[in-house]
C-alpha cells in the first residue's frame, strides 16, 4: 500500500470515528491548489536543461500552509499529495497554526553543481513567488535540500517582496534560522518517547533501543537518548548496520560516521545484516529512515514492545494489525516526528517578531508542545476507544474540520 492509499485510509477511519458529514469529509481531502511549473536553466557547459517543479497546497483552514521542498529524481505526484495531506494533520496534532503543503523539483541533486542548483532554486522561486508567502505557504527543507537552498529561496523571494525572512524555515542561523532547529525532530522523538514511557511508569534510562537510520533524525535521537541513559544496542544506515549488546558508544560512533560517511566498519560493535535491524531484540524500536519498512513480511518477527515512528509512514496498515495483536505499542509518525515542524513554527514566529530566542527557550517550548500533544492524543484515544494512531488522526482531522466549519467553508 503506497503512502497516499495509507494516508487516505487513516483519514477515512478517523472521519468515521468522528461521524463527519460526507460532504465535509470529501472537501477535506481535496487539495486547495496543485502547482506545476517548468524550470529551465543554463547548465555550466552552456546547454539548457528543463526540470519540473511542483507544489501541492493541501489545506489552509487553520493558517498558512507548511511543508518541505525535496529535490529527488523520482518525485511522485501521489506521494507528494500524501505528504501534503499528512502535514495538514500533523500541524493540527501539534496544535500549531498551519495547514499542509509539500513540493519539490524532479532532479538528481548529486548530478548538479552548486551553481546549477542555485540557478534551479532561483528559477523555481520566480515561478511560484506569488503563490507562496509568509501568511500563505511557508516552505522548508526536505530530501536533497537544506539551509543553503532556503537561503537562495529567501533571497530570490525578497527581490520581489522586500526582505522576508519568514518566507521559509530551516534557514542558516545567520539569515534568521532558529537555534535548536537542526536537532528539533530528533529532540521531539526524545520528548515523545519520554511522554509515552511515562504512561507505563518507565523512563528512557535503562531501556534498550534499536535505531534504523543514522541521518539527521536518527543521529540526534541516538545522541539525546544516550545522554538520557538509554542503551542503544543496534544502529543501521545506508552503508551497513552494527550491534553491541552492551550498548554502542554513541559519541565515538557520531565522530566515526562523520569521518567515514556512515556506520559501516565502526569497531565498537559487530557488523550485522542491515535487513535484520528491525527484528533485533530490544525494548524500543525507532525507524528513522524510509517509509514502508515494517510490513506483513517482518512484523511477526519484531521483538520490541514499543515502536516510535521517527520516519514518515514506516509501518504498513497490515503490519499495524499484526503488531496490535502482539500488543506492541506504536507511537505514530504524525505525532512522534512533529518536533521539526514545531521548531519551524518557532523560527517563523521569531522572524515575524524580529526577536530571536535562546536555544534553551526553543527546547523548553518544544518539550511543552510535545508533552501537551501526547496528552491531547491520549484524550482522543479514551473518547473514541482507539489506538494511538487513530487517536492522533482523529485529533488532527477534528481540529481541521472544526476550523473549516467555523470559517463557513463546508459544502
Amino acid at each position: 500500500m503506497n503512502a497516499l492509499a495509507a494516508t487516505n485510509r487513516n483519514f477515512k477511519l478517523a472521519a468515521r470515528l468522528l461521524s463527519l458529514d460526507s460532504k465535509l469529509e470529501k472537501s477535506l481531502l481535496i487539495p486547495f491548489r496543485e502547482i506545476k511549473v517548468e524550470c529551465t536553466i543554463p547548465k555550466d557547459d552552456g546547454t539548457l536543461a528543463s526540470f519540473v517543479g511542483f507544489r501541492v497546497q493541501h489545506d489552509n483552514a487553520r493558517g498558512p500552509m507548511k511543508g518541505g521542498i525535496r529535490y529527488h529524481p523520482e518525485v511522485d505526484p501521489d506521494e507528494v499529495n500524501a505528504l501534503a495531506q499528512l502535514m495538514t494533520w500533523k500541524t493540527a496534532v501539534a496544535n500549531i497554526p498551519y495547514g499542509g503543503a509539500k513540493g519539490g523539483i524532479g532532479c538528481d541533486p548529486g548530478e548538479l553543481s552548486i551553481s546549477e542548483l542555485e540557478r534551479l532554486t532561483r528559477v523555481f522561486t520566480q515561478k511560484i513567488h506569488d503563490l507562496v508567502g509568509v501568511h500563505t505557504d511557508v516552505p522548508a527543507p526536505d530530501m536533497g535540500t537544506g539551509p543553503q537552498t532556503m537561503a537562495w529561496i529567501l533571497d530570490e523571494y525578497s527581490k520581489f517582496h522586500g526582505y522576508s525572512p519568514a518566507i521559509v524555515t530551516g534557514k542558516p542561523i545567520d539569515l534568521g534560522g532558529s537555534l535548536g532547529r537542526d536537532a528539533a525532530t530528533g529532540r521531539g522523538v526524545l520528548y515523545a518517547t519520554e511522554a509515552l514511557l511515562n504512561e507505563y511508569g518507565k523512563s528512557i534510562s535503562g531501556q534498550r533501543f534499536v535505531i534504523q537510520g543514522f541521518g539527521n533524525v536518527g543521529s540526534w535521537a541516538a545522541r539525546l537518548i544516550n545522554e538520557n541513559g538509554g542503551k542503544i544496542v543496534a544502529i543501521s544506515d545506508v552503508t551497513g548496520a552494527i550491534k553491541n549488546d552492551n550498548g554502542i558508544d554513541i559519541p565515538s560512533l557520531l565522530k566515526y560516521a562523520k569521518e567515514h560517511k556512515g556506520v559501516k566498519g565502526f569497531d565498537g560493535g559487530n557488523p550485522i545484516d542491515p535487513q535484520s535491524i528491525l527484528v533485533e531484540d530490544c525494548d524500543i524500536l525507532i525507524p528513522a529512515a524510509l517509509g514502508g519498512v515494517i510490513n506483513k513480511e517482518n512484523a511477526n518477527e519484531i521483538k520490541a514492545k514499543f515502536i516510535i515512528e521517527a520516519a514518515n509512514h514506516p509501518a504498513d496498515p497490515e503490519a499495524d494489525e499484526i503488531l496490535a495483536r502482539k500488543g506492541v505499542v506504536i507511537l505514530p509518525d504524525i505525532y512522534a516526528n512533529s518536533g521539526g515542524v514545531t521548531v519551524s513554527y518557532f523560527e517563523w514566529v521569531q522572524n515575524i517578531q524580529g526577536f530571536m530566542w535562546e536555544e534553551e527557550k526553543v527546547n523548553n517550548e518544544l518539550k511543552t508542545y510535545m508533552t501537551k500533544g501526547f496528552k491531547d492524543v491520549k484524550e482522543m484515544c479514551k473518547t473514541h476507544n482507539c489506538d494511538l494512531r487513530m487517536g492522533a488522526f482523529t485529533l488532527g482531522v477534528n481540529r481541521v474540520a472544526r476550523a473549516t466549519v467555523l470559517r463557513g467553508w463546508e459544502a
